[in-house]
């Protein structure tokens, strides 16, 4: 599914601001943003993977085992799945269960609608 512009720029801002807080040392705030853009992006293929691969890189930085082996798993999911089913909300990241549907935050509402 192809993003629509507006809710291409909110998962762009997303993604730069998590390029500028890995950038700044701050990891946890790059994986904040890198959540916020996997909830936005999820639908469509390439934006959904590209944000689980830049959740493996902060694991890598990390060196979270967990988060390392939740996103080799959750990446080939990414590339054949986003088309036909997502766990709508779901922040993707290895703390949570990869099918659990969650609420999306209030502000990224009106990018999902």
């Amino acid at each position: 599914m192809k993003l629509r512009p507006h809710q291409r720029a909110a998962y762009d801002n997303e993604m730069a601001q998590a390029r500028r807080a890995e950038a700044a040392g701050d990891l946890d705030a790059a994986f904040s943003h890198l959540e916020r853009a996997h909830i936005l992006g999820q639908r469509n293929t390439r934006a959904h993977t590209r944000a689980h691969l830049h959740m493996l890189r902060i694991g890598w930085r990390r060196r979270d085992p967990r988060e390392l082996a939740g996103q080799l798993l959750r990446i080939p999911a990414a590339l054949t799945k986003s088309l036909i089913w997502v766990p709508v909300g779901n922040t993707g990241g290895a703390n949570v269960s990869a099918i659990k549907p969650m609420p999306i935050p209030a502000d990224l509402k009106p990018y999902l609608d």
